[in-house]
């Protein structure tokens, strides 16, 4: 009778160790989350080191698509996507107001510049963005020797704000930028791709300035440099919000909650305001808990609060 019982205790032992082992195996496959992200942010190797450090801590998978801003919000209008990183605000309210985002929460910024060849053939170093776009025009449709302006023209966040500087100048862009002469090269390409084409023809492009300079460490014999740094138009915000489920139920709604108020806890913070530093000398992108009040102009957006899971 003893050898019974014994017999059926090993029984029970190993069949809860083989089934505990099953659950661990279960438990440890990582789950995913789709991310369509802006390429200013992904071209800077960002969301590579982010990827590989959410994974081993959080063994949650993230799957970037770099696009620019106006393709991952389209992409996400379909489906795509379980969370949006960008950085246009006018898109993002309108993809907001259609229903379609939630739990918009402000990340990091830095700066878009204007850069150009080292030799400025259009003279505009150290003018306000709206001169030096200016100046551009004036002698590039003049047909001045050296004079281009490189554009992403991808409806990007990057495209979209050179487009308010070019309004803000007091040009119609699709009538007075646009298709107005040899000087004016539209790329169609993501921030990385287009200052390299920038730098093979020797033309100024507007850009952010953690693409700029990974392009020039990649590449220190570009002629291509900062030459317009400065200027209240020159603010570039990065955000994240979530996939609203009352458009899309099958939204990984707690991977994208849990990520998001990752992105904005002291932990995510520090992780974004430390990548750079030691290539760079300085954080590609600034944390948005360095700001006091993120929610005053000139950023306007909640960093701080934890979003909740959303519900359709």
């Amino acid at each position: 009778m003893k050898k019974v019982t014994v017999a059926l205790s090993v029984l029970v032992v190993l069949f809860a160790v083989v089934f505990t082992a099953g659950c661990i195996t279960d438990d440890s496959e990582p789950t995913e989350l789709l991310v369509a992200t802006t390429t200013s942010l992904f071209d800077t190797g960002l969301l590579d080191a982010m990827q590989d450090y959410y994974l081993e801590e959080y063994n949650v998978n993230l799957l970037f698509t770099p696009q620019g801003t106006g393709k991952a919000i389209a992409s996400a209008k379909k489906g795509d996507a379980d969370v949006l990183l960008v950085h246009s605000p006018s898109q993002e309210k309108a993809f907001i107001e259609e229903g379609y985002g939630v739990n918009h929460r402000g990340i990091a910024y830095n700066y878009f510049v204007l850069v150009g060849p080292a030799a400025d053939p259009a003279g505009v170093k150290g003018m306000k963005p709206e001169e030096g776009f200016t100046k551009i025009r004036e002698l590039g449709t003049a047909g001045t020797d050296g004079v281009l302006f490189v554009s992403r023209g991808d409806a990007s966040g990057t495209h979209t704000a050179e487009q308010k500087i070019w309004k803000s100048a007091g040009f119609d862009y699709a009538t007075e930028v646009q298709g107005t002469g040899n000087w004016y090269k539209e790329t169609g390409a993501g921030m990385g791709d287009s200052l390299t084409t920038a730098g093979e023809l020797g033309g100024y492009i507007f850009s952010d300035e953690a693409t700029f300079l990974k392009y020039k460490s990649n590449n220190p014999d570009s002629p291509l440099e900062v030459v317009i740094a400065e200027g209240d138009s020159l603010l570039n915000r990065y955000t994240v919000m979530t996939i609203s489920p009352a458009k899309f139920p099958e939204t990984n709604v707690e991977d994208a909650t849990d990520f998001t108020n990752w992105l904005i806890s002291e932990e995510g913070q520090d992780f974004i305001g430390a990548y750079g530093t030691e290539e760079y000398g300085k954080p590609l992108f600034t944390p948005m808990n360095t700001i006091a009040d993120s929610t005053k102009a000139p950023f306007n957006i909640d960093s701080t609060t934890p979003v909740a899971v959303p519900t359709a």
